[in-house]
């Protein structure tokens, strides 16, 4: 009978002579030179998951010169990621690598650059990994190639378990990031994390302020974008790390829905993230800006709660306050600023359709919402039907029906008048050649007046544009 070991090694072996028959051929140049090979981490677990990817990563004894050397001949393209964190990248065909000398890193308790050692082990390289599941190896350079499992990593793969090699407070002091990548593991995999590693956790939250924003940003990036983002946001905030880099989520719970459907606006927030994943198939498949704005959308709440006479509560131009935080908080984290804008407008734009009551929309309205949606507006539609999260099914449903009529709607005016296209009836050359004036605000001024007249009533011509254009002319003067 076949030990879990021994059969993770079977499958590891098997998944990557596969899939990555290249990574032999890399194994016998190492070995050729003197040197060492092993797949490590990440790439060892998912082989025995069966989900084995092109990104490869590799531990070896050589120093990252001679890597490079070995890579130089092996690979289409070589680039150094970093001399000083001893890894160089490699790409072969399909197949990226990343080749790492044997190291520990570690962070000083005010420093938020690691101190990267040089090892001369696998065995005490694996022994500073951040987790079990991710401290397997697979020796490529030995006659058969050796499983490494010093710290029953499959069997935390089997029990579907989050620990580290050591003591957690040991692996997040190294790291803090760490904490964060825990909550990743557990979003992505659908894991459970070990009690010591959530006890250890809660104790060293503060730890993680000396990670810089970006590192911590492509963390949170990875969390949301899993198949399952509600568990590893979850543990963020139950464990106090989400106040130390996005305060504005756990803070949701103070919150009472002023529809009184819900516990918290917290537990409201991750309802409409999970819809709004289920609806994004609209724009292709996993989308960082609606699940982002799905996340952000209410937290202007908090700001702007009122309690109302005889009881209730309301939260009015929550939307307006929710954008501005959303900016403010998406900068801090160094978005690019193409997505903090896109998020930020979509959580600005949220309550739209709602201020148009039960669907008495006026081809004005329709316009104006197509306009100030842009490019936006699928994300838009998805958003707003995400955010029903009544418990009412009549009244879901009315909702839902509602919504459908002004998609219609859309798509009507779409195409009798190019909605996505809107203009006004006259050109910029056109207002100085018609008013006889040059470049100058005044334009500007005439090309808004125009553009309202066409958001208003439609597309008006050219004769009538420039009869009402000359009309508001006079006015001005």
């Amino acid at each position: 009978m076949k030990t879990p070991t021994n059969a993770a090694a079977q499958l590891a072996i098997s998944t990557l002579t596969k899939q990555a028959p290249e990574a032999t051929n890399l194994a016998i140049a190492f070995r050729a030179a003197g040197f060492k090979l092993a797949l490590v981490g990440g790439p060892v677990r998912d082989a025995i998951l069966g989900r084995l990817g092109n990104d490869l990563d590799f531990t070896t004894d050589a120093h990252p010169k001679d890597c490079e050397k070995i890579l130089n001949k092996w690979a289409d393209s070589v680039w150094d990621i970093g001399a000083a964190f001893g890894t160089v990248a490699g790409k072969k065909g399909d197949i990226t690598v990343e080749i790492t000398t044997y190291r520990s890193e570690s962070y000083e308790a005010d420093s938020r650059k690691p101190n990267v050692e040089f090892g001369k082990t696998i065995e005490a390289d694996l022994s500073r990994r951040d987790f079990t599941i991710n401290a397997m190896a697979l020796e490529l350079t030995t006659d058969e190639p050796t499983f490494i499992d010093l710290y029953n990593g499959v069997g935390d793969l089997q029990s579907k378990l989050i620990k580290t090699p050591g003591k957690p407070e040991d692996s997040f002091s190294d790291d803090p990031l760490r904490m964060m990548r825990a909550a990743r593991f557990m979003s992505q995999l659908n894991f459970t994390i070990d009690p010591a590693v959530i006890t250890a956790i809660k104790s060293m939250t503060a730890r993680l302020e000396i990670i810089s924003a970006e590192r911590i940003r492509d963390e949170f990036t990875k969390i949301i974008m899993s198949d399952n983002p509600r568990l590893g946001i979850t543990l963020l905030v139950e464990t106090g790390l989400a106040d130390i880099f996005l305060p504005e989520i756990p803070k949701l719970k103070l919150e009472i829905d002023e529809h009184h459907h819900h516990k918290d606006v917290y537990e409201h927030t991750l309802t409409v993230l999970e819809q709004a994943i289920a609806l994004e198939s609209r724009l292709g498949g996993p989308n960082l800006t609606l699940r982002l704005a799905a996340l952000l959308h209410d937290i202007g709440k908090p700001k702007t709660k009122e309690l109302i006479a005889g009881g209730g509560v309301s939260f009015h131009h929550h939307e307006v306050v929710g954008s501005k935080l959303c900016k403010e908080r998406m900068k801090k984290l160094r978005f690019d600023n193409h997505i903090i804008k896109d998020v930020a407008q979509l959580v600005f734009l949220h309550l739209r359709f709602h201020g148009y009551g039960n669907g008495e929309w006026t081809d004005s309205a329709v316009r104006r919402y197509v306009r100030d949606a842009e490019e936006l507006l699928i994300h838009l539609h998805l958003l707003t039907r995400a955010d029903c999260t009544t418990r009412n099914q009549k009244k879901a449903e009315g909702l839902a029906k509602t919504y459908d009529q002004l998609e219609e709607r859309i798509e009507l005016l779409m195409e009798q008048e190019e909605l996505n296209k809107i203009r006004p009836d006259l050109s910029g050359e056109q207002i100085m050649e018609i008013l006889s004036i040059k470049p100058s605000p005044a334009v500007g001024k005439a090309y808004d007046f125009l553009l309202e007249l066409r958001l208003e009533h439609g597309p008006l011509g050219e004769e009538k544009a420039k009869s009402e254009l000359l009309n508001w002319w006079k006015l001005q003067n």
